[in-house]
């Protein structure tokens, strides 16, 4: 593979404490986590004592104002250890952004430094039961009364929504019609009378994730909650969405290469006919394919960082690299099951979880159908 010069030792030294932490704390509650379809509570706490949360945050808020490229050791070292079930990322690197890049000093002061430590979960809530990409036609609405907006609607598929604390509400805060001028973003707290939480959801994949509905009856959220200003909603959203997009893309091609490693040893160990499974031809070739394949998108994800570095990254840019490698990583996984034959289809091997858990990376974010819409209309 060519050489990645994106990291410092710095970065290094984080990727070996990351990947403690994954081996000693998380994966060996992993499977206990995914019969009850969430982390515990504790882990959230334990990984703020640790340092691991909203690290690129100012020092002010509660962060280190280390760069993004710590995000993205954590992003892949948590993705190779098949850590599914931890929300990190979307607390960390989605919610804290929005708060951090449009909330008022008050709403940073509040927030940030409890999402530092742990004692607030963060989630976001865009996603409605008929309303998946096309985020201009969702049917939640907070009308202004008084010093409070009341919200109502319903939200599904909520990442870190069991046991959020903390929840960016996206909604109309004018006529629910299927524009987008006027969506906006509240800061809802979970404690919040009429705010109730489903079930986590059971879901093919990603099981210890606390995937659920969130439900809001005349909740009354102060006008202070507000973020940013009303009506801009939909263009913070789309401004954070490529960043959201490139968090895809990182561990996307983390797990197909991940699985291919695991492929690579396994056909050398498993034998067929008295020969390694990798000494055949279509085994070579299919692993060398994959190789290539993986090699390419790693650079194109690795060129799309240096440009978030700068703060040059197009919209295009990141629905190129969430839709290509999304579907990447799927097709290698795949093709790694295969290779491992029926042992490719047994969960106590990662390839099979990577199987379950990768597909959803082609839905979240945005279609990848979505992705080539956005891209065909830079044409």
């Amino acid at each position: 593979m060519i050489s990645r010069t994106l990291f410092s030792s710095e970065h290094e030294e984080y990727r070996r404490q990351v990947k403690r932490f994954l081996a000693d704390e998380i994966m060996p509650h992993h499977e206990r986590w995914e019969d009850q379809q969430h982390v515990d509570r504790s882990i959230w706490n334990r990984a703020g004592e640790l340092g691991h949360l909203c690290q690129t945050m100012p020092e002010e808020y509660g962060g280190i104002g280390a760069d993004r490229l710590f995000s993205v050791v954590q992003l892949e070292e948590t993705t190779k250890a098949g850590a599914t079930g931890l929300g990190f990322g979307l607390h960390s690197d989605i919610v804290a952004n929005y708060i951090n890049n449009f909330g008022s000093h008050e709403q940073k002061l509040k927030y940030l430094p409890p999402m530092a430590t742990g004692a607030l979960v963060g989630a976001i809530a865009m996603t409605e039961p008929g309303t998946g990409s096309d985020l201009q036609a969702i049917k939640a609405t907070a009308m202004l009364d008084g010093d409070h907006y009341v919200l109502n609607g319903s939200k599904t598929f909520i990442t870190n929504g069991y046991l959020s604390d903390l929840i960016i509400v996206a909604c109309k805060t004018g006529v629910a019609g299927g524009t987008a001028e006027n969506i906006s973003l509240l800061l809802v707290e979970a404690n919040s009378p009429g705010f109730t939480k489903g079930k986590p959801l059971k879901k093919v994949g990603m099981k210890a994730q606390d995937t659920c509905e969130l439900f809001f009856d005349d909740v009354r959220v102060p006008k202070a909650n507000l973020l940013g200003t009303e009506g801009e909603g939909f263009f913070m959203l789309m401004k954070e969405l490529a960043w959201e997009r490139m968090i895809i893309a990182i561990f996307s091609v983390a797990a197909g290469e991940a699985a291919f490693e695991e492929t690579l040893k396994y056909t050398r160990d498993r034998k067929a006919f008295g020969k390694p499974v990798a000494s055949y031809q279509n085994t070579r070739f299919k692993l060398a394919e994959m190789k290539a394949e993986l090699a390419i998108a790693r650079v194109y994800v690795d060129r799309c960082l240096e440009l978030v570095l700068k703060g040059e990254l197009g919209i295009d840019d990141a629905a190129i690299a969430k839709y290509w490698c999304s579907d990447l990583a799927c097709k290698v996984i795949d093709e790694c099951v295969q290779l491992h034959g029926g042992y490719g289809y047994m969960l106590e091997y990662p390839v099979a979880r990577a199987y379950v858990d990768m597909r959803a990376s082609r839905i979240y974010g945005g279609t990848n159908e979505i992705m080539k819409e956005i891209i065909a209309r830079t044409l």
